[in-house]
């Protein structure tokens, strides 16, 4: 990509980390979006060409997506996430080959506006924005990139898709309740446990570790705010639906590579600083 925002970079590659990698992750791992500010640009996924209009967002696991066609006028911003903020692998963005969200309705236009904000704060202050708008990026990057997966998911016709996504959306609202089980789901759906277990292996997972990664999500997302330094770790997770202390430690750790007490320390080194530093 070419004719960035010169007074945006952060880095020799031109991208603006979001947020730093914790401890205990891969630096690599990472998602990269693209913000189309003017130019003519397009994309070509299996054999159809995307235009995008200012304020399109393309989001791939590399930061020159292969498809990527740009005339000598485009300019675009470039950011970086790690996927540990974002509850997503780049094999899942790879496979679908880069996604597009139009920055004009629904999550992509909120997720275009924070975007800007966050350059615009970048270019003011010649340096990385503060936590506080970095993080409520990130959560909405989450938000928009597992709503673009949900749409390109070629395993599902279309009523389990939309039966599929209805049952992720009772366990966000549920994800507090320590009684919420594959058998409470199932009910809410009118549908068997049998049923709900063919869902989710489906989707290459089980009812039982997605409840898990969102509560631990949860929790994580909880530590890090100012106003929950001060709450116990066995408090949050708790709060959370987590009934054995050392069984939601270990699951953090497994899923974050640091221990739920690290992971809080390091929350509260870096807030108000530098987020890469």
């Amino acid at each position: 990509m070419h004719q960035l925002d010169q007074a945006a970079r952060e880095g020799g590659d031109g991208c603006i980390d979001i947020l730093s990698p914790p401890p205990g992750t891969d630096p690599e791992d990472c998602l990269h979006v693209a913000l189309h500010v003017h130019g003519a640009a397009s994309v070509r996924r299996g054999g159809a060409s995307t235009v995008l209009a200012p304020g399109d967002l393309l989001i791939s696991a590399t930061p020159h997506p292969a498809g990527l066609l740009q005339d000598s006028e485009c300019r675009m911003l470039l950011f970086r996430v790690p996927c540990f903020y974002l509850g997503v692998r780049q094999s899942d963005v790879r496979r679908a080959g880069g996604l597009v969200a139009r920055g004009n309705e629904g999550t992509g236009s909120l997720a275009s506006q924070f975007l800007r904000t966050l350059a615009a704060q970048a270019r003011a202050h010649r340096a990385r924005p503060g936590n506080h708008l970095a993080r409520s990026v990130s959560d909405i990057v989450a938000v928009l990139v597992a709503e673009l997966l949900d749409r390109e998911d070629p395993e599902h016709p279309t009523g389990a898709a939309e039966l599929l996504s209805r049952i992720r959306a009772h366990i966000e609202e549920n994800l507090a309740d320590p009684d919420l089980s594959p058998e409470s789901i199932a009910r809410s759906q009118h549908i068997s446990v049998r049923y709900l277990h063919k869902l989710f292996q489906q989707d290459g997972t089980t009812v039982g570790q997605w409840v898990r990664r969102r509560r631990l999500d949860a929790c994580r997302r909880e530590l890090e705010r100012p106003s929950r330094r001060q709450a116990s770790v066995s408090a949050v997770a708790h709060r959370w639906g987590f009934v054995s202390h050392s069984h939601f430690s270990r699951a953090f750790r497994e899923a974050f590579g640091v221990s739920p007490r690290e992971w809080q320390a390091y929350a509260t080194r870096t807030e108000g600083h530098n987020p890469a530093s």
